[in-house]
């Protein structure tokens, strides 16, 4: 039982190291690979962290084109998810320091508190299944209004489905304040979710 459960990990190691192999060799078809099973994830969380469908497509293009000039600083130790998240969040921060602005939650009141969290995928994320047609507005509405930090460590849990690991990597915070921003961003969200079960 023990060696079945190590397969799933073998293998998702294995896929990370021909994914840094590629990247050093600059395989324009991994990148469309990449792309193609990445696309859905990246540009929903691009739109959660902007807050504007165009900047996000904008901050889209430039995160894929720094996977390719840098693609041989990632060694594939980590989930190529995880190193690509972190790429945009850097880039949605460096957008918003020229910009001005000095935190994410202020970019997204820069563009009248306007939410758009779903973006077009083949299947839907866990969060999806789990919150029904008629309460999923409901719990949108409750996350616009949460603070940026608590609703960025959400979308990441739930939405992307990473790791509290993979967040402290992507967010540069201790695994301990990602625990701290999920407990208290759920525990803002629970009088949605009662709202909507009545």
């Amino acid at each position: 039982m023990f060696i079945e459960a190590l397969r799933p990990v073998e293998w998702t190691l294995r896929e990370n190291v021909e994914i840094a192999r590629g990247l050093r060799r600059r395989d324009p078809a991994l990148l469309d690979r990449l792309i193609e099973r990445y696309q859905h994830r990246l540009l929903r969380y691009l739109v959660f962290l902007t807050g504007n469908r165009e900047l996000a497509e904008d901050i889209f293009q430039e995160t894929w084109i720094r996977v390719m000039e840098r693609g041989r600083q990632y060694n594939g130790k980590a989930k190529f998810d995880t190193w690509l998240f972190a790429i945009a969040r850097h880039l949605v921060i460096d957008w918003s320091r020229k910009k001005t602005t000095t935190s994410l939650e202020a970019l997204q009141e820069q563009y009248g508190g306007e939410y758009t969290f779903d973006v077009a995928s083949n299947a839907p994320s866990p969060f999806d299944a789990i919150t029904s047609s008629e309460n999923r507005e409901s719990v949108q509405a409750a996350l616009a209004q949460l603070d940026s930090l608590h609703r960025e460590v959400l979308v990441l849990r739930f939405h992307e489905e990473l790791s509290l690991e993979e967040i402290a990597t992507v967010t540069n915070a201790p695994l301990s304040t990602v625990k701290s921003r999920l407990y208290r961003g759920l525990a803002a969200l629970k009088p949605a979710f009662s709202e909507a079960q009545q």
